[in-house]
């Protein structure tokens, strides 16, 4: 299966869970400033939100746990097919991975559909090479594939999704915990400027393998977008920074 060149114009997208499951005028963004508009994470199955407490500040952003609530695929795909297609630019489809042939299904629905650049699947953390290898396989179509990686695993497999047939990896927001009182931890991704050194580092690590990324993690300036493309980076997908703009 051949891969697909990937290209942006301009380089600049939503990350994966920040914006909902298709654009909207209601989110008051101006759509010209992004090369494409990429999905909340979708599963083949509804998933129920997080129970309990799901954010938590801390200095330099914030803590976030969310359970990538969703009405599964078929739903998905009814309620918002069309928009989709509407859209004023191109729509990257967002999959939650867990079992190779639900991949495949999901993404053979998808082929042949209007407007649709992309599909991005979301590898679960914690995953090994040789599974990592087998979703990313089962995922290929006709469409070009971004393998998002667990940001702690990216360096050991991004080479591998890319054998495997991505086109290029984008990494997840990264994990982390933090106390929540009476001997209680809070588990989720975080969030905020304080997230970005980690993120360059990491987007140049991977740009000098010569692995195509699409780089994000804490961007809120327009300096920083300009240095991760500077860097190498194919695109840079922006998320908690979007939400004090709609």
């Amino acid at each position: 299966m051949p891969k697909y060149d990937l290209s942006f114009h301009p380089p600049v997208m939503n990350a994966a869970g920040s914006l909902g499951f298709a654009p909207s005028g209601r989110l008051g963004l101006d759509w010209s400033r992004f090369g494409a508009f990429v999905t909340n994470p979708i599963s083949l199955g509804p998933r129920s939100p997080a129970h309990g407490q799901r954010f938590m500040p801390y200095p330099g952003g914030f803590l976030l746990h969310t359970g990538y609530h969703n009405p599964g695929f078929k739903a998905a795909l009814k309620r918002y097919a069309a928009a989709w297609r509407r859209a004023p630019l191109p729509v990257i489809v967002h999959l939650l991975a867990q079992q190779p042939d639900e991949l495949a299904y999901m993404v053979s629905r998808l082929e042949g559909r209007e407007n649709l650049l992309a599909v991005e699947v979301g590898l679960p953390p914690g995953v090994d090479a040789a599974s990592a290898r087998l979703l990313v396989a089962a995922a290929l179509g006709e469409m070009a594939l971004i393998a998002r990686l667990p940001r702690e695993q990216a360096l050991e497999l991004a080479p591998v999704a890319l054998q495997a047939g991505a086109a290029a990896v984008s990494l997840e927001a990264q994990r982390g915990t933090l106390p929540a009182g009476e001997g209680l931890v809070m588990e989720g991704r975080l969030y905020g400027p304080a997230v970005f050194p980690q993120a360059f580092s990491l987007t140049r690590q991977l740009i000098q393998a010569e692995i195509p990324v699409i780089a994000a993690g804490g961007v809120y300036r327009e300096a920083e977008v300009e240095a991760l493309l500077a860097a190498g980076a194919l695109g840079v997908q922006m998320d908690a920074s979007l939400w004090r703009e709609g």
